[in-house]
């Protein structure tokens, strides 16, 4: 038997071992603002690394969960390959797993991070850890695991830590969520989300209308105006997601907001509209009635890098050769961690880790069989490369 088939033996001997992890890091909640849950899980997730043999560090934030970057192998001095993602949930309830266990159903897992990425984080490690047993040196490897990706970084500066972690690589593997119809991501949106905020008079609807100066119906000429930007073409879109305002039905609002959100391929055309925002947070309609923007979080996109698409013809041909089925290289607008591969030129896939649907949502679920199948498409992309 050859390495590809010890390695692919490694994960079917180790499937129980792998249910076992993927358990415990469901089960050890860690919502992005929830600092003692992340940093729990990311110290378990640096003493399995050290465990396996890597140099593990933990990289510590004040205002943020830490994160974890272990190396295998001399990697300022040999070819190296990375593998990232990230501990941290969307589920800011420190008991979330008190109300959704981990759960195996009809060859599904259910709790909170199954899929965003706890799963993925699982096959990763155990695609290592099956190379390492076999004895791969052909490359390094260094394993880079954030604990506030969801938040897009905001408290940290984990993603200039992680771009000067990243630079050099021969490639990368980010264990995002899967997608069920096997595709792979090679690409994604930007995303940009700003809050406007008008201040007005409030006064008795019924006695002194003409003092009032209403905060609400300054916000709707705005929203439709920022609605009218969104750009079809150049695939950047304009979402007014959330509008808030007034206190009851007799007075005139004096305070409105609204958070917006927006995605783009182009950066270019993201600076050109980001100077439109700013020029309808700007213009009055309602005389006297001011209007406050604040930037609130921000990522800039997964640039599609030629080195990408060859590392993808090579994940894909291990896919087929062995039956998994045939994946498509994608782009999507939901952002990750792959930003900073593709930015400083590392050839990238992305949503590499377990499959499934509905994540961010209570309802998400992985697909079991996924966690062991797609750590042997890593093992042989690995091997390929």
């Amino acid at each position: 038997m050859g390495m590809k088939e010890n390695a692919f033996a490694y994960i079917d001997a180790h499937r129980s071992e792998m249910l076992k992890m993927w358990e415990e890091l469901v089960s050890i909640d860690s919502g992005s603002d929830y600092k003692p849950g992340v940093d729990k899980v990311v110290a378990r997730v640096a003493d399995v690394l050290t465990a396996m043999g890597g140099k593990t560090r933990i990289v510590e934030h004040e205002s943020a969960g830490n994160a974890v970057v272990s190396e295998f192998g001399d990697c300022a001095n040999k070819p190296f390959i990375v593998l990232t993602g990230h501990l941290d949930t969307v589920f800011s309830n420190p008991e979330e797993t008190k109300a959704r266990p981990f759960t195996i159903k009809d060859g599904r897992a259910y709790g909170p991070g199954a899929l965003d990425m706890k799963g993925g984080v699982t096959l990763g490690i155990f695609g290592l850890k099956a190379l390492l047993a076999e004895g791969f040196d052909k490359y390094a490897f260094k394993v880079v695991l954030a604990g506030d990706e969801e938040t897009g970084h905001k408290s940290s500066d984990l993603a200039e830590t992680m771009m000067a972690e990243f630079k050099g690589a021969t490639a990368a593997f980010d264990f995002e969520t899967g997608f069920m119809n096997d595709n792979v991501v090679v690409e994604r949106k930007g995303f940009y989300r700003f809050s406007l905020e008008t201040y007005g008079r409030s006064v008795h609807a019924g006695n002194e209308p003409q003092n009032g100066r209403n905060a609400i119906v300054e916000l709707a000429h705005k929203a439709v105006d920022l609605d009218a930007l969104t750009d079809w073409e150049s695939g950047t879109t304009i979402n007014v997601g959330t509008i808030e305002g007034g206190t009851v039905a007799n007075a005139v609002p004096g305070y409105a907001k609204m958070v917006v959100d927006v995605r783009y391929l182009d950066p270019a055309d993201f600076e050109k509209k980001k100077a439109q925002f700013k020029e309808v947070a700007d213009k009055v309609y309602i005389k006297d009635v001011t209007t406050k923007m604040t930037s609130l979080a921000g990522l800039e996109p997964m640039v599609r890098l030629d080195g990408s698409m060859k590392l993808f013809e090579v994940y894909k041909s291990v896919y087929e050769e062995n039956g998994f089925g045939n994946p498509e290289p994608i782009m999507v607008g939901g952002g990750s961690d792959a930003t900073y591969t593709t930015k400083v030129g590392v050839p990238t896939v992305c949503a590499v880790g377990v499959k499934g649907g509905l994540n961010h949502t209570v309802d998400e679920f992985a697909d079991v069989e996924s966690l062991f199948m797609r750590a042997k498409v890593f093992i042989g992309t690995v091997l390929k490369l």
